[in-house]
């Protein structure tokens, strides 16, 4: 059975949340993280730190390497990417999931905003993945997993918030392209999306009726480790959900995952 033990996974926006959660899944298998976020300080209203994390991931098993990084930094990037490769001796495996959002409909949202959507979530999914591929591609079982959903083109995903509809999509596309461009070369590039709202900072801003109503950050992380350690050959360009790809590896009893178990679960969107 394959492990990520002494394996190299570089986690953009690691500081919290998902990020966290996944780093911390890969650390119990003795593996090399890069937590990549841009919270090197404590945040007066967020918690976590890309050196909270770190220790975390140290009590874990797992060798930390925590890194401030603004993914739209191009030089930062490419800095960022080239010592990690030079502290492990290389990279496995890239998840991007750093992300901006912004549910706002076209009259209300600034185009500040819209640029930092674009800029981390595209743009940002584009560059950190240009940067780790020529690493990846000396890899043994090489993954690019992006945290984004499903493509599509039904009206109804992108009225309600067509900026940030178009900058998730905008990383689904980096999946649907990477992954036939690196096909050949044994590169697996996935994306995964959650079936039920994730109890993050960014549920509790925008729908904090939701909270409640949603699973913890852990489904995705161990959805997440079932997709990177898979065979990179067996299976890429896909837009995998969560709860499926437990489904697929045995699980049955998915309660362990609810912020409050029993209550009716919310939907995330983008999926019908």
């Amino acid at each position: 059975m394959r492990t990520l033990k002494d394996k190299t996974i570089l986690i953009t926006g690691a500081s919290r949340g998902i990020g966290r959660a996944i780093a911390l899944r890969c650390a119990r298998d003795g593996a090399n993280v890069v937590i990549a976020a841009k919270t090197a300080q404590p945040h007066p209203k967020l918690q976590g730190t890309i050196h909270s994390v770190a220790a975390e991931v140290e009590a874990q098993g797992g060798r930390p390497l925590p890194l401030q990084l603004d993914i739209r930094d191009e030089a930062a990037v490419e800095a960022a990417v080239r010592q990690a490769a030079e502290t492990f001796g290389g990279i496995d495996a890239l998840v991007n999931n750093a992300s901006a959002i912004s549910l706002t409909g076209t009259l209300s949202t600034q185009m500040k905003r819209y640029d930092l959507m674009q800029g981390v979530n595209t743009r940002g999914t584009y560059l950190c993945s240009q940067a780790c591929l020529p690493y990846l591609l000396k890899a043994e079982n090489p993954h690019i997993l992006t945290l984004s959903p499903p493509l599509n083109l039904d009206p109804k995903w992108f009225a309600p918030h067509v900026a940030y509809t178009i900058a998730k999509y905008g990383m689904s596309l980096c999946t649907l392209g990477m992954a036939r461009e690196f096909a050949a070369q044994g590169v697996a590039v996935n994306s995964l999306w959650p079936r039920t709202t994730i109890a993050t900072a960014a549920v509790e801003v925008f729908f904090p009726e939701s909270v409640k109503a949603s699973r913890t950050p852990q489904i995705m992380a161990d959805a997440a480790y079932a997709i990177l350690t898979g065979d990179s050959r067996g299976s890429t360009g896909r837009f995998f959900v969560d709860e499926d790809v437990l489904r697929g590896a045995g699980v049955t009893d998915f309660e362990p995952y609810a912020v409050m178990p029993g209550a009716p679960l919310h939907a995330d969107i983008f999926l019908d």
